[in-house]
């Protein structure tokens, strides 16, 4: 095996008295990808920026191709975790500028910007503003950047946040490709489907290093613990708050219709007995790295959702939540959504599904009023958005796809800021901020400046101010982006009890397993609906045109999304 790029030994980084790594010993190797994994506040980012030499450790040692961090910058590419590029300067640009930064000859600028923006696909956007970008070309042109020399050692902290399924596949074929020039890559990640593609991974918690090693070898160890469950005559979200209740349940998801569970080490194999779901069918399925993942952290959130016990009940009644007929949007000559058309019935997760740049965001936000339709109507909670926006307004919580609360405020400032916006009166205040606060762990933070909160903490934050009238419709913009499995868990389980109790949920999301919660999801792509119905309809479909025997959500994305092109192509063709 060829040897290390970097490696830190019994690494410490503390901040005051703070410890934010506690002895991390590690290696990358060349021509391997080395994942970095762990929650949100784990330590991730401080060691890749210590790594990068932008940060001191306090106790260790430190290793970059044999120097200091930092003394070796030519053969180091970094891709720091937020777009940190120039959005009012072009492509072109911003390589100009890395170029000129890096040190890289004006006689090798030609050539090298070529190899990036073929490498990219970027070369057909190479005039357009970074600002313009969709989030998947924002992060080709970051990691672009950080190769306009080519490096020996890559540090990518978290590259997919935000990016669809399909970015995210493009940019794993352009690391691969960087490996097989014998570069070490660093991935550090929120998805654990990319963390079981690397060769070698750090699970890191609060500081400390839980386990490394193959991705399989975690995955191993709870092999014989996962089991799928079907035909339970609950509703899967009843069914799976009172299975996440249970003391041997340690984890547990929706996929479809059916509910997969995770066991604790030593439980016997779940029955439908042991389950109370008469009639139910419990068999054994394959294990993931997430799996594994959720045991060394403790285990998933239980299944009761405080928040959802708090709610006032919504009543269901006839008609649709949400409804959108026709809806489009037009930038001048540009369509950014094309005849939007559907209905969500009152109580069911509705969800918005679709590549960066697809019109998702579009649609999201003509039906919470923050964008007029060029064309078409819509209406939330019986209230036309174009006569009665306000009171469609009252009628919802929005969560924006960026923390957009007041980082300059508090987290109590914010939570009463939000109150005030809402109408509720000062007892009625006290209380929300009361609740909101032991609800999301929030109490401790009060005085905190929101902008300052680790990633997580925003948006539970975001979450609890968008809630804290009650609202019978919730609008959720890729609510858990960024966030570790167990944060995303934690949403899902408010989400789910939230529905419970009536209220009606329009989501969109890069995660395809949250896409499993969704009672309905409608696919936009190139600014139309390409494909809706249930995720077990379009896992079928997806089957049918990839004769696959079990596709995953992802599967189906990308398979309905190729299909469409592949007409299109045969359209213009003909």
């Amino acid at each position: 095996m060829a040897g290390p790029v970097a490696r830190t030994e019994n690494l410490v980084k503390r901040f005051g008295e703070a410890t934010a790594l506690d002895g991390i010993s590690m290696q990358i190797p060349s021509g391997q990808v080395t994942g970095l994994v762990g929650p949100d506040g784990a330590g991730k980012t401080t060691l890749i920026r210590i790594l990068a030499g932008l940060m001191a450790p306090s106790e260790g040692t430190v290793e970059v191709l044999g120097s200091a961090p930092g003394e070796r910058l030519d053969d180091l590419g970094y891709m720091p975790q937020r777009f940190g590029l120039y959005e009012d300067l072009t492509v072109i640009e911003n390589l100009n500028l890395y170029a000129e930064v890096r040190g890289l000859p004006k006689s090798e600028h030609a050539e090298s910007f070529k190899r990036l923006l073929d490498f990219t696909d970027l070369a057909r956007f190479q005039d357009r503003l970074a600002g313009k970008l969709s989030g998947g070309m924002k992060q080709k042109l970051g990691l672009a950047c950080a190769l306009v020399r080519t490096p020996k050692v890559l540090l990518l902290d978290e590259p997919g946040v935000g990016v669809d399924p399909i970015s995210r596949r493009e940019l794993w074929a352009m690391v691969g490709d960087l490996t097989d020039q014998g570069i070490g890559v660093l991935w550090s990640t929120a998805y654990l489907d990319e963390a079981e593609k690397c060769d070698t991974v750090y699970l890191l918690n609060e500081g400390k290093l839980l386990f490394d090693g193959a991705p399989a070898n975690l995955t191993g160890g709870v092999a014989d613990r996962v089991f799928r469950v079907t035909g339970f005559k609950e509703r899967r979200r009843e069914f799976l708050t009172h299975a996440l209740d249970r003391d041997e349940v340690i984890d547990g998801t929706i996929q479809g219709r059916s509910v997969r569970l995770l066991m604790k080490d030593g439980a016997s194999p779940p029955t439908p007995q042991s389950l109370e779901a008469e009639g139910a069918k419990v068999e054994p399925t394959p294990a993931r790295f997430e799996d594994g993942f959720i045991e060394r952290l403790g285990g998933g959130p239980s299944g009761t959702s405080k928040l959802a016990e708090r709610y006032r009940t919504i009543d269901k009644g006839d008609g649709c939540a949400i409804e959108a007929k026709g809806l489009t949007k037009r930038f001048g000559d540009f369509v950014a959504a094309k005849d939007m058309n559907f209905a969500i019935p009152r109580g069911q997760i509705f969800g918005l599904l679709g590549p960066n740049g697809a019109g998702k965001s579009t649609t999201f936000k003509m039906l919470c009023g923050l964008l007029t339709p060029t064309s078409g109507t819509g209406a939330v909670a019986g209230n036309d958005l174009r006569h009665a926006r306000a009171d469609a307004r009252a009628s919802l919580g929005y969560m924006a796809q960026k923390f957009s609360l007041y980082g300059d405020l508090s987290v109590r400032q914010n939570l009463d800021f939000f109150a005030g916006a809402y109408d509720l009166d000062r007892n009625q205040t006290r209380r929300a901020i009361e609740a909101m606060g032991s609800i999301f762990e929030l109490e401790g933070r009060f005085d905190t400046n929101a902008g300052s909160l680790p990633l997580g903490f925003k948006q539970r934050l975001a979450l609890a101010c968008a809630v804290m009238h009650e609202p019978p419709v919730l609008f959720l913009d890729e609510p858990t982006s960024g966030v570790d499995p167990v944060t995303r868990r934690e949403f899902w389980i408010h989400i789910n009890g939230l529905v419970e109790k009536g209220v009606t949920v329009l989501v969109t999301t890069h995660f395809m397993d949250e896409a499993e919660y969704c009672d309905q999801v409608t696919l936009i792509y190139r600014a139309e609906q390409i494909a809706t119905g249930t995720p077990d309809e379009l896992k079928a479909k997806a089957g049918e045109l990839s004769n696959a025997d079990d596709p995953t959500m992802e599967d189906a994305f990308i398979a309905l999304i190729e299909e469409f092109d592949r007409r299109r192509e045969a359209r213009e063709a003909a």
